[in-house]
């Protein structure tokens, strides 16, 4: 590693150095007598200017600085699954049992374990020929995952003349050799790639498979489709991290990427801390083994976070291209877009809106791009996914400034937290007015052959309620209650009543916490068929009082947390109870008016 050139300029995280001629444009180099990892983000003649992805106090002007050839790479293999990385992929965990609880300047851990021996099985055999994608082994890598050793995107293939046995290796072991045109290329159990560069695919299928996360005002208003886009804005203690750690443990992804890019500390600490404890509801094993976290928390360098969503996107690829759906969600981009503006105001920058630069909406772009469903290069042919959904923290809940604004152009799910519904308790607090989700008409063939027919109607039909709802709240505000016609009034009992009974969930409610989409619809339908034997009741002279006095209310809105998913069939013997409810209603009501 040649020394390039030597500081001549220090300004924070930015650092400019002389006599780099012959780099490259986002070229790794390590800065100072230190070694402290950094990246080239602009050339100048043979000067560069650096983003230090370490703390820079005490760097001085003349020290080297070291260029390595090769841009800010990962390293892709078994051994990501249940780690704990920062921005630039240094495993904290295993830096705090060899070195300490406080990471030093310049240590340099090698992102996977390199002296940890995984089996290796493999599935390819010595003279197939074989491409960029191809599977040639496969490691378990935890209980829940199995990593598929595959020839890397970037080979140029060929005839596989050495396949390792099956047996014992570790990350540096070759356990394949292809030959072409008379050169050789070892593959080992990891490969590296620049983590700007999306990995390649061969064909970006449309999205029509929901994600489902077991959250009702999501799946059934709201959803999201597995290879897409969302964002969840909202201001302080809205629940932003809430949900996105429920959406981490009841997404049936089967890999999760968790990103706390500029979060604080004490928030971090805590995801830390409860997702080893959190046991994985599908499988019974520790959700850990299906999930890698990715920490870089307000205090920690500027410039690691905006490295961290591209490291963490990387890592989600090369699951997806193994034939898995993955989530990827970072808590949040506000922070990362802070970061953006900081090393801009460093370089000197011109300022765009409210000091962000103005390259921000491109850089947005280039993040929510990486999501989709694809078939994969390489055999056996795959389908994978990456999900992705970014959390954005708008000073003071102003959904109009730049990073929310920017983020809507390129996201197609968007959940808007109203502080008001968390200050009343109203959890998750996702306004159904203001949110959308442009994956509803993708979805709906999935849901009509896979769950109900009904489901597309039901929704449609529950939700115009809501809507006019909101319509009726505003004469109720100036007018009062009593302007309204019984119709009216009922329709406002029963928007209540899906508020309290269908939207509202609790992350804590041993029944609740997770609602199976069988049982969302068959919810559904209670509100809906209620509404329509409450108008036609109306229609026949029963009084409104009889109707808001009939017990089966108060049922149908604790149905969500006394029924649970397997007892489904419930919900239909109280389909059933609630129309007798009604038959009986309006024949008392014919005997009392004769």
């Amino acid at each position: 590693m040649a020394v390039k050139g030597k500081i001549i300029w220090v300004a924070g995280p930015a650092v400019k150095a002389d006599g780099m001629l012959g780099a490259k444009m986002y070229e790794t180099v390590y800065v100072g007598e230190e070694r402290l990892i950094g990246e080239i983000i602009r050339l100048t003649g043979d000067t560069a200017f650096i983003q230090v992805y370490e703390n820079t106090s005490g760097l001085s002007v003349g020290e080297p600085v070291y260029g390595t050839g090769q841009p800010l790479s990962v390293m892709l293999g078994p051994g990501i699954i249940g780690s704990v990385y920062d921005g630039v992929q240094r495993p904290l965990d295993r830096i705090a049992s060899t070195i300490g609880p406080f990471v030093k300047r310049g240590v340099q851990v090698p992102p996977l374990p390199l002296e940890k021996r995984w089996r290796f099985r493999p599935l390819a055999r010595k003279g197939e020929s074989v491409g960029p994608g191809d599977v040639i082994g496969a490691v378990q890598e935890t209980p829940l995952v199995e990593c598929k050793i595959m020839v890397p995107p970037d080979s140029k293939g060929g005839e596989l003349v050495y396949v390792a046995e099956e047996g014992e290796y570790t990350v540096e072991d070759t356990v394949a050799v292809l030959s072409k045109g008379g050169a050789s290329e070892e593959v080992k159990l990891y490969h590296r790639w620049p983590v700007r560069t999306p990995r390649p695919f061969k064909r970006r299928l449309n999205p029509e498979v929901p994600l489902i996360t077991g959250q009702r005002v999501i799946d059934t208003f709201f959803p999201i489709a597995k290879g897409g886009t969302g964002c969840i804005p909202g201001a302080f203690g809205t629940g932003k991290t809430v949900m996105l750690h429920n959406l981490a443990k009841w997404s049936d992804a089967k890999v999760i990427f968790h990103v706390g890019c500029g979060e604080r500390g004490n928030e971090e600490a805590e995801v830390l801390t409860k997702f080893p404890e959190l046991t994985d509801p599908y499988s019974g094993r520790p959700l850990m083994e299906r999930t890698t976290l990715i920490a870089n928390t307000s205090n920690m360098p500027v410039a690691a976070r905006e490295a961290s969503i591209y490291t963490g996107v990387t890592m989600a690829e090369f699951y997806r291209d193994m034939g898995y759906d993955v989530l990827l969600v970072a808590d949040s981009t506000s922070r990362w877009a802070e970061a953006l503006r900081e090393i801009s105001g460093r370089l000197e920058e011109m300022p765009a809106e409210e000091g962000y630069p103005s390259y921000l909406a491109s850089r947005l772009a280039e993040f929510y791009e990486r999501a989709g469903r694809v078939e994969t290069f390489g055999r056996p042919e795959r389908v994978g996914s990456v999900t992705l959904i970014g959390a954005v923290s708008p000073p003071g809940g102003d959904f109009t400034e730049p990073v929310t604004t920017h983020t809507m152009r390129f996201i197609r799910t968007f959940w808007a937290l109203d502080p008001n519904l968390a200050y009343s308790r109203h959890y998750p607090a996702i306004n159904w007015i203001t949110s959308y989700s442009g994956y509803v008409e993708t979805v709906r063939v999935y849901w009509e052959s896979q769950v109900s027919k009904e489901w597309s109607e039901l929704r449609s039909y529950v939700y115009s309620i809501l809507q006019r709802e909101d319509e009726l709240l505003e004469i109720v505000r100036l007018l009062g209650p009593e302007a309204l016609p019984d119709e009216e009034k009922l329709l406002l009992d029963v928007a209540r009543m899906v508020r309290e009974g269908f939207l509202q969930q609790s992350a804590y409610d041993e029944v609740d916490a997770y609602c199976d989409v069988r049982k969302q619809v068959k919810l559904l339908k209670l509100f809906a068929e209620f509404h329509r034997l409450a108008m036609d009741a109306l229609k026949r002279g029963v009084p409104l009082k009889s109707i808001r006095g009939m017990p089966i209310i108060f049922r149908l809105i604790r149905a969500k947390s006394e029924v649970r998913n397997e007892e489904a069939e419930k919900l239909d013997l109280m389909l059933e109870s609630m129309r007798s409810d009604f038959e009986r209603l309006m024949a008392e009501e014919v005997v009392t008016a004769r």
